[in-house]
């Protein structure tokens, strides 16, 4: 039953690459089997890749995924239950690719201290599904490139608003603190999602204001909370210790009715989790705001640890890039990179459609596992992919290419400058003097 599912998957998505799709197809199983590669020519020494080299570059220009119909992954998703979903952006750095367009400033961990934290490239935004209480397995659901004409919130905000039409409940959603501020709570107010969202521990939130006086304009704010300040934060609504397996002794605070200065009609409730300093230990450790935003919040003891889940798509963004080859190939176009880019979350459904099947093959170095990673399941694949085959054709003989002209001219790429988002605020219109 679990192959047959399998194997229905891959149909459909071998179905769902529009052109090119059988070279485009094999480059998938290309990927899975090949553990190190050094370009993206190197791909096509895998025996799963019955074409040559140039197949690789004339698939990524030719292939069109449809994404819409391949958002069949909704259909693997389990109906009971509310599902987890989280979100966040990453960078594909590419700061000597001159030729690219709509190369941007992007945030990336600087390797070398004292180093600004960006570097040159395109932003991808990604939600995934979370499906387990532990692990790594974060599941794709919208892996797209912010353009340059876009932000981090407003694609987010997209990206959520078409995956919560397709699904059968109300989901819970995790966000970092760069996704708690007021723009991101306001774009999201019509969608069908509760958000959970870390926030910054220098931000200014505003209680309930008091009943209307009857005299001038009814307030819209109330007392000042500021997360840092502990004299302005008012009477917890909440409060309770539980015990982590990893984290120890934890507090979580609770107060309800705040909001930002921005959004006053989208109430939110305040989460603040501390970790209980133990005696000798003089060092404290910083503690978590959250916030919950939507309808009815899950118990106080289970809801802060559904942003420990968040962490997942990391893990997902860390895989893809250094086993799954994303950032590997130097591609010229932002549409072959969005090209190579929706095959990422193809290879990782398959991968966790793949995980009760396959036996673990460590290697000699390696423990047995359990339960099984990503990667162990890479790992695995080969077996899989010789007893179930692929829906792709065999490759026809064209020939050999005449190759370029003699004595055709060679006209130098252009180059383009990297582009540079700003936030135009409108001017103030002067006062016309009589």
């Amino acid at each position: 039953m679990k192959r047959a599912k399998l194997e229905e998957f891959r149909q459909a998505a071998y179905n769902y690459l529009g052109r090119a799709h059988d070279a485009t197809f094999e480059l998938t199983d290309a990927i899975l089997l090949t553990r190190n590669a050094y370009s993206l020519a190197d791909l096509s020494l895998s025996l799963v890749f019955r074409r040559k080299w140039p197949s690789i570059y004339e698939a990524l220009q030719d292939s069109r995924p449809q994404r819409q119909k391949l958002m069949q992954y909704i259909k693997q998703m389990p109906i009971q239950g509310r599902l987890l979903l989280a979100g966040d952006h990453t960078a594909w750095s590419r700061p000597d690719a001159l030729t690219l367009q709509e190369r941007t400033i992007e945030h990336c961990s600087a390797t070398v201290a004292g180093n600004k934290p960006i570097t040159i490239g395109q932003g991808y935004s990604t939600i995934a599904w979370i499906p387990e209480n532990s692990g790594s397995w974060a599941l794709p659901l919208r892996h797209e490139r912010i353009t340059s004409w876009e932000n981090p919130i407003e694609k987010a905000t997209w990206q959520l608003q078409q995956v919560c039409e397709h699904l059968p409940t109300r989901p819970i959603s995790v966000w970092d603190s760069e996704y708690g501020c007021a723009p991101f709570v306001s774009k999201t107010a019509n969608i069908k999602a509760d958000i959970l969202v870390r926030l910054r521990s220098n931000l200014c939130l505003w209680g309930a204001p008091p009943a209307y006086s009857g005299k001038g304009r009814p307030r819209k704010h109330g007392d000042k909370f500021k997360l840092n300040e502990p004299s302005t934060w008012s009477e917890v609504t909440q409060s309770l210790e539980v015990n982590h397996p990893k984290l120890g002794q934890v507090k979580i605070s609770l107060w309800l009715n705040l909001h930002f200065r921005k959004t006053a009609t989208r109430p939110m409730s305040l989460i603040r989790v501390e970790r209980v300093v133990r005696l000798g230990n003089s060092k404290a450790a910083k503690p978590l705001w959250l916030a919950w935003v939507g309808e009815e919040m899950p118990p106080l003891e289970a809801v802060w640890q559904f942003y420990l889940r968040r962490f997942t798509v990391d893990h997902w963004y860390r895989f893809a890039k250094q086993r799954l080859h994303w950032t590997l190939p130097k591609l010229s176009t932002p549409k072959q990179c969005e090209r190579w880019s929706d095959l990422m979350p193809i290879i990782t459904w398959e991968l966790w459609l793949a995980r009760d099947i396959v036996a673990d093959n460590p290697l000699p170095w390696q423990k047995s596992l359990d339960k099984m990673t990503p990667g162990r399941v890479a790992q695995a694949m080969g077996s899989i992919l010789a007893a179930i085959g692929t829906p792709a054709r065999l490759p026809k003989p064209r020939g050999k290419s005449p190759g370029w002209k003699a004595g055709q001219p060679r006209q130098r790429r252009i180059r383009y400058p990297q582009v540079k988002k700003t936030t135009t605020k409108p001017r103030k219109e002067q006062p016309v003097s009589a």
